[in-house]
């Protein structure tokens, strides 16, 4: 009789244990107002309105940190800025929830490609034509930038003349 207690509350405490779980959201369904707060922050991408879409999409991340597009916009918009570092970042975060995201991937590539790591934008490459082995527009945009290679590492800076 005692052993049926022992295996009645064993019982009882793995259902509590998975009830939780059992409550909790899938990871492809996003709260609605992430959803929302993504789409004004990519149209104030579009009109170039930077600081305004980077506070949209922190503000999207801050209600639900699943949402691996608003990473992989916000890396766009740290992109267009030149914050290259803050790009690889974020496409780190979106690449954390989704290794084989072939957007953040190949934003990561052109960053890497900008701050002059070509070797490492070239191993984003091949990990996108196994993506898509039939190609994507991804894995051609990585590849001209790949090929039009480092616009910021190769800027030199200006010759200052000496003043002695």
């Amino acid at each position: 009789m005692r052993l049926f207690h022992c295996i009645g509350l064993i019982g009882l405490a793995g259902g509590l244990a998975a009830a939780p779980v059992a409550g909790q959201k899938a990871d492809d369904q996003i709260d609605p107002k992430s959803v929302e707060l993504l789409h004004q922050g990519q149209s104030l991408l579009a009109a170039g309105r930077f600081a305004e879409a980077d506070d949209a999409l922190e503000t999207a991340l801050a209600v639900d940190p699943r949402n691996r597009t608003a990473f992989t916009v916000m890396a766009r918009v740290a992109q267009k800025q030149k914050l290259y570092g803050q790009a690889i970042r974020f496409t780190n975060k979106a690449l954390a929830l989704e290794p084989a995201d072939r957007e953040a991937l190949a934003l990561q590539g052109e960053a890497m490609v900008e701050l002059g790591a070509v070797a490492r934008a070239k191993a984003n490459l091949q990990k996108l034509q196994k993506l898509c082995p039939s190609g994507c527009e991804q894995a051609t945009a990585l590849a001209s930038a790949i090929n039009r290679g480092p616009t910021v590492a190769s800027v030199k800076a200006p010759a200052i003349p000496k003043t002695n």
